[in-house]
């Protein structure tokens, strides 16, 4: 018996030796477990490193981020029509005709977002959140609220300034702006704000695309000439009613862009989201602060951008790029430069096309390959008064034009 002991010990000692000689299982291997000759998986919890950082950031950006955002309530006065409802004779002299209508103005309230752009209290959102207000509240992230006036609007950016006063210095924590000429599509992006009213709500996401082009809210009173807003960054990060004027932050907790519209055939999220980019709202907001108003530049021209299809047309190489001139205002910048428009009509696809005009390749030595690029150049690195060069292509031949820009014309 005491033989047969030391062998079966003897057993046992190698094979807890062999055992101890397996490698050890990978993080995500499973262990299995045999019952009945069944094998069943167990998994083996792993913690993803990544996700538990990326979700610290968030954290850590939404505590610095969210007491620099504010909700901003807005009453205005609409202008609606009513009937009259008193009592009447219509037809007798001296009694309103029971069909006589009335112009009264009610009392309406909006809602939007904000963040606070220094220490004196300047609060940056969007134009059209605070257009036409009769008052303006603003509530902090802790509940406190305070009355704001305008500083200045820029519908041609559709961005604005307000102001609150009377407040306690540790409520006015300025953002900081990150340089938006530095963002690329696929970065992770936040969106703080006030959607439906509900406040301090943050959303993920990332930067859809870079360059697309909104139609912003003024036109000249001449011509009913329709201005855009360049270098809109798109974001599929949830924005709703409510979030106009809130920041776009990224990773670091640095505003890149001012959230201000949706594309949505239900006025809901559908994964479209625009914002303004920061370099555009730093020279805005600025300037607004230091003046009061803003005063964009324009060339007084209407463009497109080339094509293969307008290269053919004007028999210029394919691979030909830039902006091509269809109409000069006479009496504006480019008109007293003496740049040409287009006079030649041609079908292409079945639309009516002018054709034969200047084509802007370059301002300032800078390239032009869409009319993005020009207006981008004008909002952003121009002022009133300042001469431009233009290279342009003019029949066939490269030559340049002194342009010197001038004031948009005053907006409806």
């Amino acid at each position: 018996m005491k033989q047969r002991l030391t062998v079966i010990s003897s057993v046992l000692v190698i094979a807890i030796l062999l055992a101890s000689c397996v490698p050890a299982a990978s993080p995500t291997a499973t262990s299995a477990n045999t019952t009945n000759g069944d094998v069943t998986q167990t998994p083996v919890v792993v913690q993803n490193v990544t996700t538990v950082a990326e979700e610290s950031a968030y954290t850590q950006i939404y505590e610095k981020v969210n007491p620099s955002v504010v909700n901003i309530r807005v009453v205005q006065n609409v202008s609606t029509t009513q009937q009259n409802s008193s009592f009447d004779f219509p037809g007798f002299p001296g009694f309103p005709d029971l069909n006589q209508q009335q112009q009264q103005q009610v009392p309406s309230q909006v809602e939007g977002s904000g963040f606070i752009y220094d220490s004196d209290g300047h609060i940056v959102t969007n134009n059209h959140v605070v257009a036409d207000a009769s008052r303006i509240i603003v509530t902090f992230f802790d509940g406190t609220e305070a009355e704001a006036k305008v500083v200045g609007t820029d519908p041609g950016s559709d961005l604005a300034v307000i102001q609150v006063s009377d407040v306690a210095a540790s409520l006015l924590k300025p953002v900081s702006l990150a340089d938006s000429d530095q963002v690329k599509v696929g970065q992770i992006v936040i969106a703080i704000g006030s959607p439906f009213g509900l406040q301090g709500t943050m959303t993920t996401g990332i930067i859809s695309s870079l360059g697309r082009t909104l139609e912003a809210s003024a036109t000249t009173t001449s011509d009913g000439t329709s201005y855009s807003i360049p270098d809109i960054i798109q974001t599929d990060a949830a924005i709703n009613p409510g979030n106009s004027g809130g920041p776009l932050l990224n990773l670091s907790g640095e505003v890149i862009g001012v959230n201000t519209a949706i594309e949505s055939s239900t006025d809901s999220n559908s994964g479209v989201g625009y914002s303004i980019p920061s370099a555009i709202v730093k020279k805005v907001a600025d300037t607004i602060i230091q003046s009061g108003k803003v005063e964009h530049t324009y060339l007084g021209i209407s463009y497109l951008s080339m094509s293969l299809d307008l290269a053919t047309a004007m028999n210029l190489p394919a691979e030909t790029r830039g902006v091509l001139v269809e109409r000069v205002a006479s009496t504006g910048p480019a008109g007293k430069a003496g740049l040409k428009a287009s006079s030649t009509d041609v079908t292409i696809d079945g639309v009516q096309t002018s054709v034969g005009g200047d084509v802007i390749t370059k301002i300032d030595g800078n390239d032009i390959r869409v009319s993005d690029d020009l207006l981008s150049y004008l909002l952003i690195h121009t002022t009133v008064g300042q001469k431009v060069t233009l290279e342009i292509i003019r029949d066939g031949k490269t030559m340049t034009v002194d342009v010197t820009l001038e004031a948009r014309p005053t907006s409806n």
